[in-house]
């Protein structure tokens, strides 16, 4: 029995409210709904190692933002990431790609190594086996974001205004899937690393990972914040990656390969 019905339909009410109210946060949210569905069908559809896991997995990371979007909307001070990425909704200099590159990076940096430890026990994380599956499925949901990226420049570029995209953005948008594709993959590798951090720290007991998480907090809250600031948008995470790195010290010591 399908569990992701209600998140869809959550998700669309939402969606709807945001676009009639013209609001920025629509550019992240209306791209999170359709990736979100195209992914909960290839699940579906039976593509992925484990698709009960999988779905599991796709509510559990889509839960993370709606807890961040309620508490925001209630002025009740989501995690910094979010703080930062929705209050840049209410700047109308602030272009409709920026806008969705904020939501990408808070959802993915910050979100998505939560989500994992959502669903991935501690002793599942010391199963080379498991975690190679777990990763084969994480890869197949990029394969269906990268798919989705012309289609969702397009819809960015209906909304734009004339001066919304750099010269640099504009000659860069023919490589979009490929830079997605790079982007993603960075963004995997650090994403699985810090998970296995935050695992490291959660075996040692709730202050320790609260203390890991308050970090990743910090370093994502940065990351967003930086990219708030004018600049070359996508020249500044090519420069300096789309993911940030946990520091091993905040767990338990060194941590264990990615299986990415």
């Amino acid at each position: 029995m399908s569990l992701h019905g209600p998140i869809l339909d959550r998700m669309t009410e939402i969606d709807s409210r945001l676009v009639a109210d013209n609001d920025e946060r629509r550019h992240f949210h209306s791209a999170y709904l359709r990736s979100t569905t195209a992914v909960l069908r290839s699940i579906d559809a039976g593509v992925f190692e484990d698709a009960e896991w999988a779905e599991r997995w796709a509510i559990a990371f889509a839960e993370l933002y709606l807890d961040a979007f309620d508490r925001w909307e209630r002025a009740d001070h989501p995690a910094g990431p979010w703080q930062v990425a929705f209050d840049a909704s209410r700047d109308p200099g602030i272009p409709p790609v920026r806008h969705a590159l904020l939501g990408i990076n808070a959802h993915i940096n910050y979100d998505l190594p939560q989500a994992f430890l959502a669903v991935i026990t501690d002793e599942e994380f010391d199963d080379p086996a498991l975690m190679e599956r777990r990763a084969t499925d994480h890869r197949r949901v990029d394969s269906i974001l990268v798919r989705r990226v012309p289609d969702e420049d397009k819809r960015l570029a209906q909304v734009e205004e004339p001066g919304d995209r750099t010269i640099l953005d504009s000659l860069m948008r023919p490589f979009n899937r490929a830079g997605t594709r790079r982007f993603l993959k960075d963004g995997r590798r650090k994403v699985w690393r810090n998970a296995r951090i935050l695992s490291d720290a959660r075996r040692r007991g709730e202050v320790h990972y609260a203390k890991a998480l308050g970090v990743l907090e910090r370093l994502c809250q940065d990351r967003i914040a930086d990219l708030v600031t004018p600049r070359f948008v996508l020249v500044h995470l090519a420069v300096y990656g789309f993911g940030v790195d946990l520091p091993p010290s905040v767990g338990s010591g060194e941590a264990a390969p990615s299986p990415i």
